[in-house]
């Protein structure tokens, strides 16, 4: 999930910290329904085709997540014969996502998927193209006071506690089911984070007795991930493992190891990231990387939209899977997650 999560958690107000009982919510709360079970008959894909559908993408900014996601829906409506008649990026601006979606609507799109910038104050960015009737369809979160079912689609999502749990399988795996583990979570309250982070250390704390969290501390803000890392080495400096909640801040962590001469300590952390990756294949201090399948999100959140113009009943929140990422199984994992092939650094260093 390769989004700017800092600008995100601060625009963000979130209903739902972490989810106890080891499963996903939505931002609302949300019952996870996986992406995988929303399917058409091919009656309604004939419809679909028929009917020359068009659709409009108003994204909230352009990562190498957003791409993939990107890419995902742009291929569906594809498939779908819906014709992609606009793509914006507000470059994290809401302000702008609001003067984009009124811009678009006057290629009088059927469909408009979006990540709001800002939940909060969304309502009033997608409250024109709600009353043109143009069906929305939300990627990660909904605009604050928009009921599903009546004013969007659906929410698609990865599934977080999976990602979470997958994460401290994969520092299981790297540290033989036993050592020392710092923990760096994200201080702020937002849902996606916040479920994630919740996840690894449940796991570690259910699943594996003799792998201990000794060390724990909060980032809200990423550009202290470095001082936060050192902080934490300095007091911990036999720690075996560190979680760190997304892959940018990680490579923080990692600066620090090497500036330490450690390489013993394992990193896990959350997202694709090419220099971690890049360690990781080199055989450095990252043991693993959990990505979701962005352009399966995408893929779902199209048709998800493109079903609902031809009475499609869709859950209102909708996960696709996540992976862990090592050494051994990199290329895959980047061609399952993004759809697209391994970086060339990465690849060169696996030869």
């Amino acid at each position: 999930m390769l989004k700017s999560l800092v600008a995100l958690a601060s625009l963000t107000v979130a209903t739902t910290a972490f989810a106890a009982d080891g499963a996903t919510t939505g931002p609302h709360g949300e019952t996870p329904t996986p992406a995988a079970s929303l399917t058409l008959t091919p009656q309604q894909e004939d419809e679909i085709k028929a009917s020359k559908f068009t659709a409009a993408l108003v994204w909230h900014e352009m990562s190498e997540y957003t791409n993939a996601v990107n890419s995902g829906a742009h291929d569906e409506f594809k498939r779908l014969g819906i014709e992609v008649v606009a793509q914006t990026d507000a470059g994290f601006d809401a302000a702008r996502q609001k003067s984009d979606v009124e811009t678009v609507l006057a290629k009088k799109p059927s469909i408009i998927v979006s990540l709001p910038v800002d939940p909060a104050t969304a309502a009033a960015v997608y409250d024109p193209a709600r009353a043109a009737g143009v069906k929305l369809a939300f990627v990660d979160n909904s605009p604050a006071g928009y009921e599903q079912g009546k004013d969007y689609v659906t929410i698609v999502s990865d599934d977080l506690f999976q990602m979470g749990n997958k994460a401290a399988v994969a520092m299981a795996d790297a540290l033989g089911k036993k050592g020392k583990v710092g923990y760096i979570f994200h201080d702020a309250d937002f849902y996606v984070t916040n479920q994630r982070d919740g996840a690894f250390k449940k796991t570690v704390e259910q699943d594996y007795p003799d792998m201990k969290i000794v060390a724990e501390a909060g980032m809200a803000d990423p550009a202290r991930a470095e001082e936060i890392a050192q902080g934490m080495i300095t007091q911990n400096p036999d720690l075996d493992g560190i979680y760190v909640t997304w892959a940018e801040p990680a490579l923080s962590v990692l600066s620090t190891l090497r500036a330490a001469g450690n390489s013993h300590t394992r990193i896990v952390t959350l997202d694709l990231n090419e220099p971690a990756a890049l360690d990781m294949v080199k055989g450095g201090n990252v043991a693993a990387l959990v990505a979701d399948e962005a352009y399966n999100i995408g893929v779902t959140v199209a048709r998800a939209a493109a079903g609902s113009l031809v009475g499609q009943e869709v859950q209102p929140f909708l996960v696709v899977d996540s992976l862990a990422v090592t050494k051994d199984n990199v290329a895959d994992g980047w061609k399952k997650s993004l759809n697209k092939d391994v970086p060339a650094t990465v690849a060169d260093a696996m030869k």
